[in-house]
Parts: C-alpha cells; sequence; structure tokens
C-alpha cells in the first residue's frame, strides 16, 4: 500500500464533493470522514495480512476519536464518502461499493439472526441517508438511494429510491411506483429533504379529508 497515494486520493475525493470544504488541508486535518476511511484502509491491510489485534485497535482507537466505526474485515469501496460521520457503524461483513456516500447516524448492520454474511452488500453509487438502517445480509442496487431515517430490510433494485420504516420503494428506474403518490418525483443524488414519504402524504391527506367532513357536517347541523 502507497500510505500517501491512499491519503492524496481521499482527501481529492471529500474536496471536490463536499461544497463546504474550503482547503485540502481543512479536509484532511478536520474531516473525521476522511480520518476514518485513512485508519480503515489501513487496519484492512493488516487485518488481511492476519494482524488481527492490531487492525481491531486501530479501528476501535478511531471509533473513540471521529465516532465512526468500521470494522477492519469490512469491504470498503473507491471514492466513499462519509459525511460527517457521527455515529456511522459498518459491520465486519457489509461491502459497500464505489463512489457511495453515507451521512452521519448510518448503520450497515445485521439482525442477530443470521450466520456468515451478516450484514449487507450495497452497491456503487448509493447515497445513504443520515440515521438509515440496512440491516441484513442482502443487496442494495447500484444508484439507489435512501432516505433519512429509514430502515432497509430486504433487497433494494438498482436505480431505486426508497424512504420509510420499514422502507419501501417509491422510485424506480426513473419511474415512480404504481403504489407511490402521484406528486413523487426524482431527487438530486445528495438531496435527503425532498424524498417524500407517500405514506405520511397519504394520512396527510386523509386528514385533510377528515377535516372537510367535519366542516361538512357543522353547517348541515346549523342548517
Amino acid at each position: 500500500m502507497n500510505f500517501f497515494k491512499v491519503i492524496k486520493d481521499e482527501v481529492n475525493i471529500v474536496f471536490e464533493r463536499d461544497p463546504a470544504a474550503r482547503s485540502k488541508a481543512q479536509v484532511l486535518l478536520l474531516y473525521p470522514g476522511v480520518r476514518a476511511i485513512i485508519n480503515y484502509r489501513i487496519a484492512h491491510m493488516l487485518d488481511k495480512r492476519g494482524h488481527h489485534f492490531i487492525a481491531d485497535w486501530i479501528s476501535k482507537h478511531t471509533r473513540r476519536k471521529t465516532g465512526i466505526e468500521i470494522h477492519p474485515s469490512a469491504q470498503i469501496g473507491k471514492g466513499v464518502f462519509i459525511d460527517h460521520g457521527m455515529g456511522v457503524v459498518i459491520g465486519e461483513t457489509a461491502v459497500v461499493g464505489d463512489n457511495c456516500t453515507i451521512y452521519q447516524g448510518v448503520t450497515l448492520g445485521g439482525t442477530g439472526k443470521d450466520k456468515g454474511k451478516r450484514h449487507p452488500t450495497i452497491g456503487n453509487n448509493v447515497t445513504i441517508g443520515c440515521g438509515a438502517k440496512v440491516l441484513g445480509p442482502f443487496t442494495v442496487g447500484d444508484n439507489s438511494k435512501i432516505a433519512a431515517n429509514a430502515v432497509v430490510l430486504s433487497e433494494i433494485p438498482p436505480n431505486s429510491t426508497c424512504v420509510g420504516v420499514p422502507a419501501h420503494i417509491v422510485w424506480l428506474e426513473n419511474k415512480r411506483v404504481a403504489s407511490a403518490s402521484p406528486v413523487l418525483k426524482p431527487v438530486a443524488d445528495l438531496d435527503q429533504i425532498h424524498i417524500p414519504d407517500p405514506i405520511s402524504m397519504d394520512i396527510c391527506s386523509i386528514r385533510g379529508e377528515i377535516e372537510r367532513l367535519k366542516k361538512k357536517l357543522e353547517e348541515i347541523e346549523n342548517d
């Protein structure tokens, strides 16, 4: 491993993708996600060579310093951007593809009932919003988006947008799914705010209809 190339690559990735980054020095010295990924690369190399205790020590030390826990045996691709990062947990058998974006509070974990492969496989170019939980040994397809605080418990096909608890797909292959609200629209790659939840929208619609019926009944009673 060329240690200096690893650092340079990680810094360049974040500097190019984070609009808040003012300099590469800032990214290198102050970004916990960058520090966590660099330390993970070292720990992963040591883990593969059988130096499990040292690798695990690096992982635990990184968690104390950054609030980000990545198991040394996890597989993390190129161009992965952990933004903010506090509370991120990536389990032992998790796989993360290239050019993914992971926000704070994300868990790539297991359910406690699986053996062997226990954690999810995340495809390439996937965005996982803050607080989302992806739990179990299934695949999240390439180019998918997981909304903030979603809880994903089953496989997600490529090019999907999923929301909710448990998560459900609202957008697939640039088309609104049949069960989703007709007002749903695609969202930008890093937009966590405007990913709509059709269930919440339906509940709001029902509440509005109830209020309308209440007013109608009051008018009838007053007559």
